[in-house]
């Protein structure tokens, strides 16, 4: 297996003091012992201030946060808890999920952060997989205890686990070390230009799930890092967003780029709501040249940037900065300063599973060692997607390697060519899968949802496609469909369905 890694010569991000230690792995300098260490300090620094607020609902301070997580130790240590026991959160995004984050890991407990989506069967699995004897259960008191902090945990201990969310077969439990989960917190700052000390000024609205690594280890952590407010909403409403952007005077927000889409075109939006967002990002799907200026002109203030992790890279893995955002749309940026990113390939250069070494990449799998030893093989994460390096450094997801199109001996990579269809007139979302053919193996198939009120033709897609791809590429079969892509409880699309679908016949070739 050939490793081809980029240049690091045209890295943006700021990467004093990163140095290579064992094992080769860079590591940032002068972390917290600990994310309870990390919370101390910004709990001294500011005790009044405001560390978290609920959309519509309760506000509360970092003197507040500390003793109301403390009590909820106090109430897990005279449940039985002790050090090392994991204990599942199954709350919904609110100030209580916080709470019960930050009680677990008083008490010296693994979190365990469940997807509320999850059914009571998958919901099940995780809870008896990672051993959970403690369920933070929605519509219950939190526990109430006298305070207690146990005292001790390093960055090498584990904190949290939270499972993956692959599209086939069981989660699995990525265990996230105070240190992954630490360095993932300094990327933040160290690639988004938000200050270690912004204070009041960082206003962070939390819309996607708090039992993500987005939600927690790259909006929450490093908004209380900086001593500022969480504001977190329990779930997207276009308008609602809209209206907190102003009322909350937000300044960062993340989202995937659907909810810019939409709150963009939505009736009540209008630039002067969103004048006081300094930092607008976004990752999780391909996203469009044209909705990446569109954020960038109604969002006049705010810098851009796209992020690219996994579950097992703790989050953030790469990231496109402002300065590139525009020109760069299909990438997801350079490696963060503590990551090194290393595309795989059979043969010399060129398209190649995406590898990836840092301080964040997560400790295993928890009591999974053969999946451990396959996914984390010789010091890398292998992260299963196909991508590319640009000659600057920049990183390019292609494919997931499973949902590969071999048409006729030519790779095809399906985000590549949604990338692409994204932009096409009418697409509001797409999902692209091999159909079976006698003659080539595979051809190209895609699966277009509509936006909001429009129609697609399947023949304007086409010539679209054929002025931004290669000709192979291009789909040869369109099915337009009236209902969502379906996705599992993460908000993964699920392609098997889609591939089971009547595509009918092609329509050119």
């Amino acid at each position: 297996m050939a490793t081809a890694a980029p240049p690091r010569g045209a890295n943006p991000f700021d990467d004093s003091g990163v140095r290579a230690g064992t094992g080769g792995v860079r590591r940032y300098p002068g972390l917290h012992a600990s994310l309870l260490d990390m919370l101390r300090d910004s709990v001294a620094a500011t005790p009044g201030a405001e560390a978290l607020a609920e959309v519509g609902g309760r506000r509360i301070s970092y003197a507040q946060l500390w003793d109301g997580a403390a009590r909820v130790a106090g109430g897990l240590r005279e449940a039985g808890i002790r050090p090392g026991d994991r204990v599942a959160v199954r709350l919904p995004n609110s100030i209580d999920w916080v709470l019960a984050f930050f009680g677990a890991l008083m008490a010296g407990a693994i979190a365990v952060p469940v997807n509320t989506r999850f059914t009571q069967a998958e919901a099940g699995y995780v809870i008896g997989d990672s051993g959970s004897t403690y369920v933070f259960e929605p519509g219950t008191a939190l526990p109430d205890g006298e305070p207690f902090v146990h005292e001790g945990d390093t960055g090498p201990d584990v904190a949290a686990i939270f499972y993956t969310s692959g599209t086939t077969g069981f989660p699995k439990g990525a265990m996230h070390t105070h240190e992954n989960i630490l360095a993932n917190v300094e990327t933040v700052f160290r690639c988004s230009s938000i200050p270690r000390d912004a204070g009041p000024d960082l206003r962070s609205l939390v819309v996607v799930p708090l039992f993500h690594v987005t939600g927690c280890h790259s909006q929450t952590l490093p908004t209380l890092r900086a001593g500022g407010t969480v504001v977190i909403d329990a779930g997207f409403d276009g308008g609602r967003m809209i209206a907190t952007l102003e009322r909350e005077r937000i300044t960062a927000c993340t989202a995937v780029p659907a909810i810019y889409y939409y709150i963009l075109n939505h009736p009540d939006f209008a630039p002067a709501k969103v004048a006081g967002v300094r930092w607008a990002s976004y990752g999780g799907a391909p996203i469009a040249p044209a909705l990446v200026h569109q954020i960038g002109e109604r969002f006049a203030a705010a810098r851009l940037a796209n992020g690219f992790g996994l579950t097992e890279s703790t989050s953030i893995a790469t990231v496109l900065p402002h300065e590139w955002a525009a020109g760069h749309a299909d990438s997801v940026g350079f490696a963060a300063p503590h990551t090194e990113v290393a595309i795989a390939a059979g043969a010399g250069a060129g398209p190649g599973e995406i590898l990836i070494r840092g301080q964040s990449v997560c400790a295993g799998y928890w009591h999974n060692p053969e999946a451990t030893a396959q996914v984390f093989a010789e010091g890398w994460l292998h992260t299963g997607d196909v991508g590319r390096a640009g000659p600057e450094g920049l990183i390019y997801v292609l494919d997931r390697i499973k949902d590969m199109i071999n048409r006729g001996g030519e790779n095809v990579y399906c985000v590549e060519v949604e990338n692409a269809l994204i932009g096409a007139p009418g697409v509001g979302e797409v999902a692209v899968v091999g159909v079976p053919d006698a003659m080539m193996g595979e051809k190209v198939g895609a699966v277009i949802v509509p936006l909001p009120g429009a129609t697609v033709d399947p023949k304007a897609v086409v010539d679209y496609a054929l002025e931004h791809l290669a000709e192979f590429k291009v789909p040869q079969y369109i099915a337009v469909s009236a209902t969502p892509l379906p996705r599992n409880p993460n908000g993964k699309v699920l392609k098997g369905p889609l591939r089971d679908g009547d595509f009918g016949a092609p329509l050119f070739g």
